[in-house]
């Protein structure tokens, strides 16, 4: 019981301070969607911020990290000059990635035609260039911040490296604030903020880092023998990361074609990340480096327990979750981004594409625990492998329906690519050498959770009815909703207690970490 409670108390304390950046971001979206709807400077806005998310994913929590980790565990394992490697590393990060945004300035209008093709020919197309002039930089702090970040994990330190995210919001906020203040622009407000967020974020983890005894100077990079296995291993997972954004550009590319389309899906992507992003990352980061460091030590029964009990902490939080969004996507939507120029048609069309998304959470949640079972070997080929018969689904169904579903078709294909992801890495485990398997509790656990994220269902698609008058009057519907959710809340948990699933002596001893 110790070891698991030692595991889950760092999801814990990862998946708390992620809540409190992902409420924030929900917060400045909010603000977004209040002050500039699904209008052209919302849609530019939203498109010139996944630029640099995109190649975030490459250089930050996906390819780059992915490698680094595991190699960066292993030798703080083992005492193998860790510092150095990390300096190395960081060096190497930061020439590719400055010389990546150089030539991202220079060809930024092919950039965001290749995001959004539906946009040439109309304001929306320079407004987006201009914007992602503007904040690209902000990949070059933030891809430095994540390896800090990925030192930081790999020696158990969780909490600064997940609060570091939280400024980012904070600044933003403060900066649609003080725009509305003092009349300035406020899309432009937002995107001028963000390299300046980049920079604190980076700032905060690189004196973490010091303060934990890895002081990462900057040194003129070289091809060192272990910055060539680094990029062998990191090269698979970026083309992983690349088909993952193929799926991405597929969808903004659909709904781009659609008026109002790209914001109702960005939008919508905030609400299902709000546990994807608490539950998924806090599982990434965790169990990633306890994995490395428990094959490296030849702890294969520890492995296997780490393993089960992310899979059960995923499960007991996702699957209610993905419930909730399924069966009042409407209220939640209308209540949360109802106001200003966030129209009745806005929240109808986000709340479909919440549903949807809402179907893929699992999938998506579960394939970041099964995942690190490749990534602590150095295993990034399978993944790469998988991610591309994934792209090519998600591809067909995307395009493929959306004479039919319209901008929905976009969302139809991510959540289905997710769950053929999942299944792809499931059944690839069961090849690798000493996986775990399923163990007793966690089959055991599983009907239960089920069982009562169906009773939590029903439950909330009633009181929904029920409350649906306070649900839609302005003065009491925050209050309707609060009461909503917390009755769903109370719900499951009391079904999960009854159902014995998870003891009160269990949670009282997780909650006092």
């Amino acid at each position: 019981m110790t070891r698991q409670i030692r595991l889950v108390s760092g999801f814990l304390t990862v998946g708390v301070w992620t809540l409190l950046s992902k409420v924030l971001g929900f917060v400045r979206d909010v603000m977004i969607a209040s002050a500039l709807g699904s209008g052209p400077s919302a849609q530019a806005l939203l498109v010139a911020f996944a630029l640099p998310n995109m190649f975030r994913r490459f250089f930050a929590e996906g390819a780059f990290s992915t490698a680094f980790v595991p190699m960066f565990s292993k030798k703080i394992e083992s005492g193998e000059g860790a510092e150095d490697f990390a300096r190395e590393a960081f060096s190497g990060l930061a020439t590719i990635v400055l010389a990546l945004t150089l030539i991202a300035q220079v060809f930024m209008p092919f950039l965001v035609w290749a995001m959004a093709s539906g946009f040439a020919g109309d304001e929306r197309f320079d407004m987006t260039v201009d914007f992602g002039r503007i904040v690209f930089p902000y990949i070059l702090f933030i891809s430095l911040a994540a390896l800090l970040s990925g030192v930081l994990n790999a020696m158990g330190r969780f909490a600064v490296a997940a609060a570091a995210p939280v400024f980012l919001n904070i600044i933003l906020i403060s900066a649609m604030v003080f725009a509305q203040i003092w009349g300035f622009d406020i899309a432009k407000s937002i995107i001028w903020a963000m390299p300046f967020a980049g920079v604190v974020q980076m700032g905060i983890v690189w004196f973490a880092a010091k303060s934990a005894g890895i002081h990462i100077i900057p040194r003129r990079p070289r091809l060192s023998p272990e910055m060539k296995r680094l990029a062998i291993i990191a090269a698979p997972a970026a083309l992983a990361g690349g088909v993952v954004q193929i799926n991405l550009l597929v969808g903004r590319q659909v709904a781009s074609y659609f008026d109002g389309a790209v914001a109702w899906l960005s939008y919508a992507d905030r609400l299902y990340q709000l546990p994807l992003g608490v539950v998924g990352i806090a599982i990434g980061v965790v169990l990633l480096p306890d994995l490395s460091r428990k094959l490296r030590a030849g702890d294969a029964a520890g492995g296997a327990h780490s393993l089960n009990r992310a899979a059960e902490f995923s499960m007991m939080l996702t699957v209610p979750a993905a419930a909730a969004l399924i069966v009042i996507p409407l209220p939640l939507v209308s209540v949360l981004f109802g106001r200003g120029a966030f129209t009745t048609e806005d929240a109808i069309a986000t709340a479909l594409a919440v549903a949807i998304y809402g179907a893929g959470l699992p999938a998506f949640v579960l394939a970041k625990v099964v995942a690190p079972l490749f990534f602590a070997r150095e295993d990034t080929r399978r993944p790469f492998h998988y991610a591309l018969i994934s792209m090519v689904i998600n591809v067909v169904i995307a395009i493929g329906l959306s004479p039919w579903f319209g901008f929905l078709a976009a969302a139809i294909g991510t959540s289905v690519a997710a769950w053929i992801m999942l299944a792809q890495l499931v059944l690839g485990s069961r090849k690798l050498d000493g996986a775990p398997t399923l163990d007793a509790r966690l089959k055991r656990i599983i009907p239960k959770i089920l069982i009562a994220s169906a009773v939590m269902a029903a439950t909330l698609y009633f009181a929904a009815v029920g409350l649906n008058t306070y649900l839609e009057t302005p003065t009491v519907r925050y209050v309707a909703l609060a009461g909503l959710v917390i009755s769903g809340v109370v719900v499951y948990a009391g079904v999960i207690l009854a159902s014995g699933a998870m003891r009160a002596g269990d949670l009282r001893k997780l909650l006092r970490r």
